[in-house]
């Protein structure tokens, strides 16, 4: 907590996606979120972020701030600033239509090159509007630059930049924006910082430079600094092992409320989650047009589709679900191809109990968590998670493997004490994971009311935002009261 005469903070917030403007995954949400809470905690929060083809529809809403020149060794390019006020929080956009006027975010053959100008894009909007802040807030290796920037470049030109202080919050420690050596020439500097295993990996940059690093959950920060978790990057980060935190994410609990949702057929809360997922139940299956036999348990599955979240596990034991006809199954996702593949021909065979959505969209997400009695995420590695605190709230009960921010937000169902919010298992095995199915799927039918009471623990865990921003407050207050 803040000590007392410590004042509220400036803070800026930069972060290659932030919803609802921009969202591939968690990183937005979360960009969304946190300054939203921090904003009501009392702090001055901005978000910076860059100028995507999605965003256009909102620039009748904006102001234009002005532009500065970006140099990035022999190239030089033009960055304007706009800005809108969302949930009371201002979004700044850098656009360049050149690096950003595109379908997909991220995946470009010149991705160094477009977060090179967004990382020194942020410093040139701080010297334009003269808005310092106290501290800026990295996020994953699209924003990692900025500790190197601000020590190399920025701290010596004036007295207010050398008081900033950096956080680099990791979301996904596999994404780490490596590319070939000569990506250097873009930074204006040599330094041995950036290097690693022979290329520039902005997110290790990152990880040496910031005042301090977190990750967003306090299991995944264990586990990072191991072998197997740390993707090359465990030794950086025991070098940093003294400044490394572990924050779990919040929900946004007014977002993902069923009670007040107005996507699903029906709202309900933890009193009325039996009529109410009945109903939503049996709306979905009548549109979606699967398999109407009662007492067909609904099982979920809605992530972007990757090795991470361990489609790998779920391919070898699917079908034989579906064979038996043991559960409805409806996937929202796109990603590998691999994996939409496989979805795509399950839904082919089994058109009466699977749907598959390749899509993000959020309505039908929001309508197939109401209607779920299960979700699964069987992950390979979990930073933290989102979407099975979003099941959990709509009373969809998850089944997880035991990682990351999975251990620390979905407690197991023990059968002695009736407690629990989930499944889970241990090991990364297909046969683990289909023992774990198959004893949600034995409670769903032996034992409704035991069934029905997880659903309500899982609704009434509360992951708030509100807890989440005080953490950071507590960090950021640390690492400004440290003078190091």
């Amino acid at each position: 907590m803040k000590e007392k005469g410590e004042k509220n903070m400036h803070i800026l917030f930069t972060s290659g996606e932030a919803y609802p403007f921009s969202k591939s995954g968690g990183l937005a949400d979360v960009a969304a979120a946190l300054p939203k809470a921090l904003h009501q905690l009392g702090h001055d929060v901005a978000i910076i972020t860059p100028y995507y083809q999605d965003v256009k529809n909102h620039h009748a809403q904006m102001n234009y701030l002005g532009h500065a020149e970006i140099v990035m060794g022999d190239h030089h390019k033009v960055a304007n600033y706009y800005t809108l006020t969302h949930n009371g929080v201002p979004y700044v956009f850098v656009e360049n239509d050149e690096f950003y006027d595109r379908k997909r975010y991220y995946g470009y053959d010149d991705d160094a090159m477009r977060f090179t100008f967004f990382n020194f894009a942020i410093f040139e909007y701080i010297k334009l509007t003269e808005n310092y802040p106290d501290i800026i807030h990295a996020n994953d290796w699209q924003t990692a630059l900025v500790p190197f920037f601000l020590d190399v470049k920025y701290r010596p030109l004036n007295p207010e930049f050398k008081r900033i202080k950096t956080l680099l919050s990791i979301h996904n420690l596999e994404k780490q924006g490596s590319y070939p050596l000569e990506t250097e020439k873009l930074f204006n500097t040599k330094n041995f910082t950036y290097i690693h295993l022979d290329r520039v990996n902005f997110l290790k940059c990152g990880i040496m430079r910031a005042n301090a690093i977190n990750t967003v959950s306090d299991n995944y920060r264990h586990e990072i600094l191991t072998r197997f978790y740390g993707f090359t990057l465990d030794g950086a980060l025991k070098s940093r092992q003294a400044d490394l935190y572990g924050i779990l994410n919040g929900l946004d609990q007014d977002l993902y409320d069923p009670s007040k949702s107005k996507n699903i057929y029906q709202t309900y809360n933890e009193q009325t989650l039996l009529i109410g997922k009945k109903i939503n139940k049996r709306e979905l299956i009548k549109e979606l047009n699967l398999d109407s036999r009662p007492n067909l348990p609904l099982v979920s599955f809605i992530h972007r589709f990757a090795r991470q979240k361990g489609i790998d596990i779920l391919m070898p034991i699917l079908e034989d679900y579906l064979k038996e006809k043991k559960f409805l199954f409806v996937v929202i996702g796109y990603g590998d191809a691999l994996y939409e593949q496989f979805f795509s021909e399950m839904q082919r065979k089994y058109p009466d109990l699977v749907y598959y959505d390749n899509t993000f969209n959020n309505e039908l997400s929001q309508k197939v968590y109401a209607a779920s009695d299960l979700f699964m995420l069987p992950s390979l590695f979990e930073p933290c998670g989102l979407n099975q605190m979003i099941a959990m709230k709509y009373g969809a009960l998850p089944i997880v493997r035991e990682t990351g921010g999975l251990k620390d937000t979905v407690t197991a169902y023990n059968k002695f004490t009736g407690v629990g919010v989930g499944f889970a298992f241990k090991n990364y095995d297909a046969t683990e994971f289909k023992e774990t199915i198959d004893q949600a799927l034995e409670l769903y039918h032996q034992d409704p009311d035991a069934f029905n009471d997880l659903k309500r623990q899982a609704m009434h865990v509360n992951h708030s935002l509100t807890k989440m921003a005080k953490q950071y407050d507590e960090l950021y207050h640390k690492i400004l009261n440290n003078q190091d």
